[in-house]
């Protein structure tokens, strides 16, 4: 199974690397910002370097959803993960175009609201995680796996 890991960088891409039980032993490549700790973390790993700022960015949305429909074109990932933030939603529409199926993990400080990335990505996603039961009101659709930090 071939993964891809989208995110922003700092928490976001905290977050999806403390999943790494799940995708060390999987062929991976990840999207992110060109930043400092992208670059240290990422050190040994496949990466492509999206635009940003993303969020509320209608220049960068575009420049995006372009880099989505080329990366994921060249790479046919099974499966894209992301928690967010607003990088993942070019990446989620269009990995769906290509037949990819997707995993949304909403942030852990969301306790009883959504982010805008969560609600553009949740009518689409294979399976939404959150990590507070309360947040099933808000998704109802979600799977509580508790707290991933």
């Amino acid at each position: 199974m071939k993964v891809c890991l989208v995110g922003s960088s700092g928490g976001h891409l905290a977050h999806l690397y403390l999943l790494k039980p799940i995708w060390r032993d999987m062929e991976r490549f990840w999207v992110t910002f060109d930043k400092e700790d992208a670059q240290s973390t990422l050190k040994k790993e496949k990466k492509y370097f999206c635009y940003f700022p993303t969020n509320r960015n209608l220049k960068n949305l575009m420049k995006n959803t372009w880099l989505a429909f080329k990366i994921l074109k060249k790479e046919k990932p099974d499966l894209i993960i992301s928690s967010g933030a607003a990088v993942a939603v070019p990446f989620f529409y269009i990995g769906k175009l290509f037949g990819a199926k997707t995993i949304y993990i909403e942030v852990f400080d969301r306790i009883d609201n959504s982010t805008l990335s969560g609600k553009l990505v949740y009518p689409i996603t294979d399976r939404f995680i959150v990590q507070w039961e309360k947040m099933k009101k808000v998704y109802p659709k979600a799977i509580n796996l508790g707290g991933i930090f």
